[in-house]
């Protein structure tokens, strides 16, 4: 029997990977069941992101490899997008890496930077993949712990007294997955001191910045950050492209140099026609932003109400695509707590758990679901508390 590397000792499958097999599998039996765990966005792209990829299947070469380092225009486009957004400047030749998904770069700025042995700080509660593909490379993952009376902000001055010896990479995300909590310029500024003096790469992953965010901020507009900060992004829940895979990696020359060395020995150029697409999304104007939070922010009014009903508490300043929710004194723990809206409910949402320890005692809602079936979930749960099921 040809057995499995020893790497995959050290991770599990992804667990939306295997828990919505169950959810299909009770949707295959014939249960209604409202899907509020994982946030892919059930939105389209705009029309003239759809029309762009229409188009240009006709090109002539579109559909030949290409460039490891994507079109040029693409890569132009994302600098002035980042110019308009943050008033970031970005050289598009050289601190510009169109990625198949930010995903993708997580794994590549690993596999860049990181020798067997080295450490690696990860906030938690946090993406889970930042840990996965730590072990995967054989590195150590250090989680920094993060909690709501803090503003799910780590506390750097303990982690500057703490061993840090060996730390090569810190992973950040804010606006924060999963908890939606925003970080300030100032903290942020504070974020990238810490980096510094203690001379470790700082990757801050912001795709959550466009979604009911109204003041958005990138790290690469702390004048420090040159030099020892990369920032990852992804078209898809802005643009509701999440299918598409379209990502990327910004920072110093150097960094992105180091990246596309990877990269390039691992793919052979993002398909042609979803370039254009992205070309065409990062064009979009205003409006398509307004439009975007006005939907969202009536499904966050829905989820709250959901959350209020169960005895939940949340963060309504919080922003993105989720709703990161406490739950009541008293409550099972969120494994438990979600199998039993699964099941005697049909409604599926996330426990936090899955995005470390300091989930404990926390449920996450996506607000990737039709108002309407947010709403039938309230039904649902409204009925139950009537009849005391809940």
């Amino acid at each position: 029997m040809i057995e499995e590397a020893r790497r995959l000792s050290a991770v599990k499958e992804y667990y939306f990977s295997s828990k919505l097999r169950e959810v299909r599998g009770l949707m295959a039996e014939g249960r209604p069941v409202i899907n509020m765990g994982i946030g892919s966005p059930d939105l389209a792209p705009s029309q003239a992101v759809l029309e762009s990829l229409t188009a240009s299947v006709r090109e002539a070469g579109a559909h030949q490899y290409q460039s490891y380092q994507g079109l040029p225009e693409l890569r132009q486009t994302i600098s002035e997008f980042y110019n308009r957004k943050f008033g970031v400047s970005l050289d598009p030749d050289s601190e510009i890496l169109p990625l198949m998904g930010s995903k993708e770069g997580i794994m590549h700025i690993s596999m860049a930077f990181l020798n067997p042995g080295d450490k690696v700080l990860i906030p938690d509660p946090g993406y889970p993949t930042y840990a996965a593909v730590t072990r995967l490379v054989g590195a150590e993952p250090i989680h920094y712990r993060l909690s709501g009376e803090s503003g799910w902000f780590p506390d750097l001055e303990a982690l500057s007294q703490s061993d840090l010896s060996g730390v090569k990479i810190m992973w950040a995300s804010y606006p924060h997955m999963p908890t939606g909590a925003k970080a300030s310029r100032e903290q942020l500024s504070e974020l990238v001191a810490f980096a510094h003096r203690h001379q470790i790469l700082l990757v801050n992953d912001n795709p959550y910045s466009f979604v009911l965010a109204r003041e958005p901020i990138s790290i690469l507009d702390i004048p420090e950050a040159s030099g020892h900060v990369l920032e990852l992004n992804s078209l898809s829940k802005t643009f509701n492209m999440a299918g598409w895979r379209v990502g990327m990696a910004l920072g110093d020359k150097r960094l992105i140099a180091a990246v596309l060395k990877v990269k390039s020995n691992m793919d052979s150029g993002m398909f042609y026609g979803i370039q254009k697409g992205a070309i065409a999304a990062l064009k979009s104007d205003p409006e398509w932003f307004k439009g975007l939070d006005a939907i969202y922010s009536r499904r966050r009014a829905a989820v709250h109400e959901l959350a209020d009903l169960l005895g939940c508490s949340y963060d309504k300043e919080a922003v993105g695509m989720f709703v990161w929710a406490r739950l009541p004194e008293g409550s099972p723990d969120a494994e438990t707590y979600i199998d039993g809206l699964l099941y005697n409910h049909n409604i599926f949402v996330a426990p936090g758990t899955i995005f470390g320890s300091r989930g404990a005692g926390y449920i996450r809602f996506s607000l990737c679901v039709p108002e309407e079936k947010i709403r039938e979930a309230l039904g649902r749960i409204q009925t139950a508390v009537t009849k005391k099921e809940v």
